[in-house]
């Protein structure tokens, strides 16, 4: 018997999931005593750098044979992975690599990473026997396999990367940590949920993109959205919710004094809108236009959009206007990355300084902002209707 699953209770995954394998060769642990130990212990090293908050590692330790590299890819394939991070642990033949990365299907990153940056020559040689002076050897062995490995995997078509180096050395776990931020914005591209509110600016050929090849590439949903989702959202917002919103305005922009109490009212309004938009679609950025005809039932609505979007925006819900979809997926990247990032275009160049002004196009984002970001009113929205 089969138990209906229920799609209406839908779960995300939380966090990053990373698996973590090392290859070996079994032949070598009862030739060479402590060598595995040894290496499990560097494995066991690897682990506890990769972890940390909002990152599961699901290490299935050194996989030395044909046998346990399926048991690896069924546990792996089980997990939910955004990426398998392979640690070469010594010399292991490519049959043990291939069916992992063929079952699970996600990015390949290959860690080439000795103990140390170079082995102790004065002391391999004075062990004074070549069985332990094999075993030293095996241990700094990871390079041996990479070639291997990397022609397997281009032979076949797996997409991979190396990082070599060492475990000892700063920048090989910098190059590690980059490839899990890398990861991370990934994963937030592709669970994204991008509202279009509304319709492309009209003329502006090189805005226009292919949703389809957007979700393709990405992995992300678009929600297309009327105006008229909003509009019945704007309608219910409540005198208290809108002080509340008020009180955040006065907290999170520089407020100048030339904004009219009744501009910023109708400001926090739609702000208030604008997040219960969020909310209900469950949106992780927003590109949107709407022009309409002045007096129409949404001028009030669509020409007070920009103080809320800049909220929106400083809270990791990218807006973008225009209908830009390819911008707001740019900035929902420099956003996960940390990195702030808005809709901005250029504005002149000033060719006595050398200096290239950039402005941004409606919601700023405060990450890349002098202090808070200052709320000013303009009298006439150049190129569109309204003003606020």
């Amino acid at each position: 018997m089969t138990d209906r699953i229920d799609l209406n209770k839908r779960s995300r995954k939380q966090g990053l999931h990373i698996g973590l394998y090392g290859v070996g060769l079994d032949t070598y642990w009862p030739q060479f005593d402590g060598l595995y130990e040894r290496l499990q212990g560097y494995q066991d090293l690897i682990c506890t750098r990769i972890e940390r908050e909002g990152v599961t590692v699901f290490d299935v330790g050194i996989v030395d044979s044909p046998e346990k590299a399926r048991v690896a890819a069924d546990v792996f394939a089980a997990s939910n992975l955004d990426l398998i991070f392979l640690n070469i642990s010594t010399y292991a033949l490519s049959s043990t690599v291939l069916p992992v990365v063929q079952q699970v299907k996600v990015p390949v990153v290959v860690l080439s990473l000795q103990p140390t940056k170079a082995i102790n020559y004065e002391y391999v040689n004075s062990l004074g026997d070549r069985g332990k002076m094999t075993g030293e050897w095996l241990a700094y062995c990871q390079a041996c396999s990479a070639p291997e490995i990397a022609s397997v995997f281009n032979r076949v078509g797996v997409d991979y990367h190396l990082v070599t180096g060492s475990l000892d050395d700063a920048d090989t776990w910098q190059e590690i940590d980059e490839w899990l931020q890398a990861a991370y914005v990934q994963s937030v591209m592709h669970n994204n949920r991008v509202g279009f509110l509304g319709h492309y600016y009209s003329g502006m050929l090189d805005v226009y993109s292919d949703m389809t090849q957007q979700a393709g590439v990405f992995g992300n949903h678009f929600e297309l959205l009327e105006m008229d989702h909003l509009y019945m959202l704007w309608k219910q917002i409540s005198g208290e919710q809108i002080q509340k919103k008020l009180e955040q305005f006065q907290r999170e922009f520089i407020v100048s004094p030339e904004c009219s109490m009744s501009e910023l009212r109708r400001a926090a309004k739609t702000s208030c809108a604008l997040d219960a938009l969020i909310e209900t679609y469950e949106l992780g950025s927003l590109a949107y236009y709407y022009e309409g005809e002045p007096g129409g039932p949404f001028e009030d609505l669509v020409t007070s959009l920009i103080a809320g979007n800049t909220l929106l925006t400083a809270h990791h819900v990218p807006c973008a206007g225009e209908g830009e979809i390819k911008n707001v997926q740019a900035m929902k990247i420099m956003d996960a990355f940390e990195a702030g990032g808005s809709f901005s275009e250029l504005y002149c160049l000033d060719l006595e300084d050398e200096v290239v002004m950039w402005g941004h196009d409606g919601p700023a984002h405060a990450a890349i902002a002098e202090g808070r970001v200052e709320l000013v009113p303009l009298p006439v929205y150049h190129g569109k209707p309204g003003q606020g």
